[in-house]
């Protein structure tokens, strides 16, 4: 439909140097982000196959959304400019999440725990209904906590009490074999079994610049250049070179949170002074 719409009503009256894009019909294997503005549809293309992609064509690829509702407004398609836009899970709506998801799951009870000393603050109707992240709310605490980590088998979710907790930053992830889009896999990074790229792996996130390193069996680990918050199981990591979008992988696997690197070192800088006063371990006799 947009490709009609562009072709039968006229563009808005502007200068070639006020016009930032190109309409063209690409044959090219590679995808490239999306123009500033526009929901990153790379995120959904990262999947889709070199022989679809082949015959694909995307008439907004090139504008930015300012310049497609100038469209709209000029030819009045007020029912584009009002539409408001889609956000989370655009079929749950309006309904609450809970509900919804409790219509089609069967509750499984557990408990809210304190990833810092481990102390039960309350208890919720199933791990499936939060996600890292998110800010848990938990009955009788009017103080916000966090989600850092889920545990499937006890049903238990750990939180944190700050949205910049240490326990939600991770620098380290391993996905399941990657799906590339235009080479498989880039011929760099089969020679290096190393590559810096850049990643994201929700909508409208920043770019994380990262080091892939190549597994035989087609996974790869990916190395955040900082710790990014909120690393999710069961998303897709996305990569890029520049703008092009190079392909995906499945997240399988975290490496630990920057909060357990820092505990870690704590109880060994304690052991090394203990160690260095006369404290430490004594030889039996």
């Amino acid at each position: 439909m947009p490709w009609i719409i562009l072709e039968q009503m006229p563009l808005p009256q502007v200068t070639m140097q006020e016009l930032p894009w190109k309409m063209k019909k690409s044959f090219s294997r590679s995808t490239l982000r999306g123009r500033k503005g526009f929901s990153e549809i790379d995120l959904k293309l990262e999947m889709v196959s070199q022989e679809a992609l082949r015959r694909t064509i995307f008439p907004l690829g090139g504008l930015t959304k300012d310049f497609v509702k100038k469209i709209a407004a000029e030819n009045k398609l007020h029912h584009v400019l009002q539409k408001k836009e889609s956000m989370g899970i655009c079929f749950v709506g309006k309904r609450n999440f809970e509900r919804f998801i409790l219509q089609y799951l069967q509750p499984r009870p557990g408990k809210f725990i304190s990833v810092e000393d481990s102390t039960v603050l309350g208890t919720h109707k199933g791990w499936f209904l939060y996600t890292l992240g998110q800010r848990a709310k938990i009955s009788g605490l009017r103080e916000p906590w966090y989600v850092v980590e889920k545990d499937d088998s006890t049903g238990n979710v750990f939180v944190a009490p700050q949205t910049d907790h240490p326990a939600l930053y991770r620098d380290l992830l391993r996905t399941n074999r990657v799906h590339w889009i235009a080479e498989e896999p880039p011929a760099a990074l089969v020679r290096d079994k190393m590559m810096e790229c850049h990643f994201r792996f929700r909508h409208q996130m920043e770019l994380v610049p990262c080091v892939l390193t190549l597994n035989q069996d087609g996974t790869v680990w990916v190395t955040a250049v900082k710790a990014v918050r909120a690393l999710t199981p069961g998303q897709f990591a996305v990569f890029y070179k520049g703008d092009e979008c190079l392909g995906s992988g499945k997240i399988l696997r975290l490496g630990p949170s920057t909060y357990t690197l820092q505990k870690g070192r704590s109880k060994a800088k304690v052991a090394t002074e203990g160690c260095g006063d006369g404290l430490g371990p004594h030889p039996t006799h």
